[in-house]
């Protein structure tokens, strides 16, 4: 069996710890008149005002679980130790998680009980802490890692994002976060209004890529293959190149890195409003996503996937598995 992939060490925490101390009142001063995601609503979620993402001065979690269905850089042998937020501040159209994201499915979660599930996770083995779908919730993470650290967590930190992050945002993650997991899901802004009224969408994405490779540089794996540090970014491929593909791949391999690691991913179905748009009305085909692939290995970039596995989420307040 594969060592278990190395700890931070003393220094690496205590430092994580300063820059939290720096970074969390700030973090949470930007909840008065919230600006944590471009939507910039403002609202006052100190004062119990829902935004966009409909979350106040609380977390909401779905659940938590050591995940084995992530890119195996992330999953590993023992898991990535996946955290799922409840809401987005995106809101696509399409989105296969409706009832976490659009529905708000979960229990609020203080940051306290966070920082627990982060510890059990890491005592069950996984390989990491996978925040997935993090962005309005900023402040709460950072505020539930500098407990965790307290309490002994020592394995690297993802974040697991819809790619609609604010540099500002991001500037409140640099030297906390070891891995960030974008997507990247539209190069038009005709195509991400419609699917997310977000026209803003690619520029966004283009400029938070660019952050976060400045912030972790390219994905970084061990003797045993896990990932240490560095940026691994998604991309979903969708019915007539929605998408933009071509365009996305050109850009990550000029403008990111050549040795940018992607996942190309073809589970894209229609699902929700997508049913009401002729080309999301389709699942995608094996030629639209074998000429995704192709497109991606021209630019060199380097390929993941995800070889897909049952998931069984760990609730935060009774911890009994439950199968989702």
């Amino acid at each position: 069996m594969p060592k278990r992939n190395p700890m931070h060490t003393r220094k690496e925490i205590r430092i994580k710890k300063e820059r939290l101390k720096r970074q969390l009142p700030g973090a949470y001063q930007r909840l008065s008149c919230c600006t944590l995601c471009p939507r910039n609503c403002g609202a006052d979620r100190i004062r119990n005002e829902t935004g966009y993402c409909k979350t106040t001065d609380q977390a909401v979690v779905y659940g938590y679980m050591p995940h084995f269905g992530e890119e195996p850089p992330l999953s590993g042998t023992m898991g990535s130790g996946t955290i799922f937020f409840s809401h987005c501040s995106l809101g696509c159209c399409f989105c296969q998680n409706e009832d976490i994201s659009i529905q708000g499915d979960g229990e609020p979660a203080s940051p306290d009980q966070i920082a627990r599930a982060m510890i059990i996770l890491q005592d069950k083995g996984c390989h990491n802490i996978n925040f997935v779908t993090p962005t309005h919730v900023t402040p709460f993470i950072l505020k539930a890692i500098d407990l965790a650290l307290d309490m002994g967590l020592a394995i690297p930190l993802v974040y697991n994002t819809s790619g609609y992050d604010l540099p500002e945002t991001l500037k409140l993650l640099d030297g906390i976060i070891d891995i960030y997991m974008p997507d990247f899901k539209f190069w038009d802004p005709v195509a991400a209004e419609t699917a997310c009224n977000a026209p803003d969408y690619p520029e966004v994405a283009r400029k938070a890529l660019q952050v976060m490779h400045r912030q972790v540089g390219d994905l970084a794996l061990d003797e045993n293959g896990i990932a240490q540090k560095g940026l691994l970014v998604r991309h979903l491929v969708m019915p007539g190149d929605f998408a933009g593909t071509g365009e996305i791949m050109a850009f990550l391999a000029r403008e990111i890195s050549p040795e940018t690691r992607v996942n190309i991913m073809s589970q894209y179905h229609p699902v929700g409003k997508a049913w009401q748009n002729n080309t999301l009305s389709r699942p995608v085909t094996p030629e639209e996503f074998r000429s995704a692939v192709r497109t991606a290995k021209t630019h060199g970039l380097v390929m993941v996937s995800c070889p897909g596995h049952p998931r069984t989420r760990l609730r935060l307040f009774d911890n009994h598995p439950v199968s989702s």
